[in-house]
């Protein structure tokens, strides 16, 4: 996999431990983790062990995860890459968190935008999923600005913070 993909404004590089600081303040924020999959960090320790979770994840091949870096400040702004990676079945399914102070500015759709591309020209894979809760309006603005096909929504389909969430489906194909 590569460790680094670059667009216009920002550079994606693979997440390291010494990003844990970074991460942490962003992870920290209950409005970015407000529809992730963890409670807000209220330890760098916890951006740390994160980090080399997902360190181990693409060491197998399963997912990769990138910190996005904005070129001007050279500023940690957030984190996306590939959640779930399925080589046999030419798919994978794609994450995204950007810090508060950064959104809507396009940051978003751009840093996905050179994942997909790298998945369907690179890797070559047929399909890019993403699960977004119905209520994250921003996210499901960034996958329809990038042309994602609503598929549906999976009905209290997995837990959360401790409650069943509902996770509305999106996904684009190599031939969209």
């Amino acid at each position: 996999m590569i460790t680094e993909l670059q667009t216009e404004r920002l550079v994606l590089r693979k997440i390291k431990v010494s990003d844990s600081a970074s991460l942490f303040k962003i992870w920290s924020d209950p409005e970015v983790t407000k529809f992730m999959n963890i409670n807000r960090f209220t330890d760098e320790r916890q951006a740390v062990d994160m980090i080399k979770l997902l360190e181990r994840l693409s060491k197998e091949n399963r997912a990769i995860r990138y910190t996005i870096i904005e070129l001007e400040s050279e500023q940690i702004i957030g984190s996306c890459g590939f959640n779930f990676l399925d080589f046999k079945n030419a798919k994978a399914e794609i994450g995204y968190d950007i810090s508060k102070a950064f959104w809507g500015k396009g940051y978003a759709p751009e840093a996905i935008l050179s994942l997909v591309d790298y998945a369907f020209d690179t890797l070559d894979f047929n399909r890019i999923e993403a699960k977004v809760e119905p209520e994250n309006i921003n996210s499901i603005k960034v996958l329809q600005k990038l042309n994602f096909t609503f598929e549906g929504t999976m009905r209290k389909c997995e837990k959360s913070k401790d409650k069943w969430i509902d996770l509305s489906i999106y996904s684009k194909l190599i031939t969209d």
